[in-house]
């Protein structure tokens, strides 16, 4: 009898696994895929919850161990990654302190500022705990461990916005004071926080991930992380942009695991299309007058005589997120 070289369910590659396959591979107890092949072994409160929401949904596959993130994203490997983007963010903030950077910024540039980004800790915050559910709901471990990195990412996105707008409070006595009320009352804020809450109470797992990264988060990430930050330079808030062009770093890994997830998932099980084509036309008709309604406010010129500057955010925006979908072999909806 040959001594066994590697764990019993990876022998079948035939290679050494990868920590990523090893820390990954089996690694919930309670979805049937894991080292016991059964789901709970007692009849807690907690399972019923779990056989509606995950293992009742739509969204099925023969075995969701076959998701790999195209990153293989293990704790050790996150930290690494998230380390030198910290070090770059917290040197652009430590020179914002140092040279009083922020006195140089105009009146009307900062005004913009507390009006749609301060108020954006709010909504990132409910991104974050929706990728938390998401995490708790997955059926498989992989898809546990990619959308808990997100969750972390999105920790890691409200406090340097939280941490950026009390530079700005300490340089500008008085700014973004509001951004509560901007948030809960500004005819602005109103559509998307209504997506927002309403995304908050979708339980079944496959509902909920597909809302939030195939159709709110992407086009969220798309105007906030990459026009906000285009107007920015545009005003010459260098600084701040690149603290954004940082953070969207981070949002395109999530789009990237997602791609991988869906296509994986639609591959294995080709009804999932319309599954999930049907939740992304569903989204889409609330999500996107939510965010078409900033707009407006980004592609004028925060000027005294409203100047029209120019990028074609609609356009770009669109190009965007037909792309993003037919890469998994989606459509927008019309």
């Amino acid at each position: 009898m040959s001594p066994q070289k590697t764990y019993w369910h990876l022998q079948k590659q035939g290679r050494i696994p990868s920590e990523y396959e090893i820390t990954s591979s089996k690694l919930l107890f309670y979805t049937g895929e894991g080292f016991t092949g059964k789901r709970f072994e007692l009849d807690v409160p907690l399972k019923s919850w779990y056989a509606q929401y995950q293992e009742a949904s739509p969204l099925t596959c023969s075995s969701w161990e076959k998701f790999r993130d195209p990153r293989e994203t293990t704790y050790t490997k996150y930290v690494d990654i998230e380390l030198e983007k910290e070090i770059f963010v917290d040197n652009i903030l430590q020179e914002i302190e140092t040279t009083q950077y922020d006195t140089r910024l105009s009146g009307a540039w900062l005004y913009l500022l507390s009006r749609i980004f301060a108020p954006l800790r709010y909504p990132v915050h409910a991104l974050q705990m929706v990728a938390a559910y998401v995490g708790q709901m997955a059926p498989g471990g992989r898809i546990a461990i990619a959308a808990t990195l997100q969750m972390a990412d999105e920790i890691r996105r409200t406090e340097r916005m939280a941490y950026r707008v009390r530079q700005l409070q300490l340089a500008s006595p008085g700014f973004a004071e509001d951004s509560q009320a901007r948030w809960e009352r500004d005819p602005l804020w109103q559509p998307l926080r209504k997506v927002i809450e309403l995304l908050l109470v979708v339980y079944d797992w496959g509902e909920s991930f597909v809302a939030l990264n195939l159709v709110v988060k992407p086009l969220f990430d798309q105007l906030f992380m990459k026009h906000l930050g285009e107007v920015a330079l545009r005003e010459g808030d260098y600084l701040f942009g690149q603290i954004l062009y940082s953070l969207r770093e981070d949002c395109l890994w999530h789009q990237q695991w997602t791609q991988a997830l869906m296509r994986m998932a639609m591959e294995d099980t080709p009804r999932n299309t319309d599954v999930i084509q049907g939740w992304v036309d569903k989204w889409y008709d609330l999500a996107s007058p939510a965010i078409s309604t900033f707009f407006p406010i980004l592609t004028e010129k925060p000027d005294a005589e409203r100047k029209r500057i120019g990028p074609k955010i609609p356009e770009e925006m669109a190009v965007f997120y037909a792309a993003y979908l037919e890469s998994m072999c989606l459509r927008r909806a019309q």
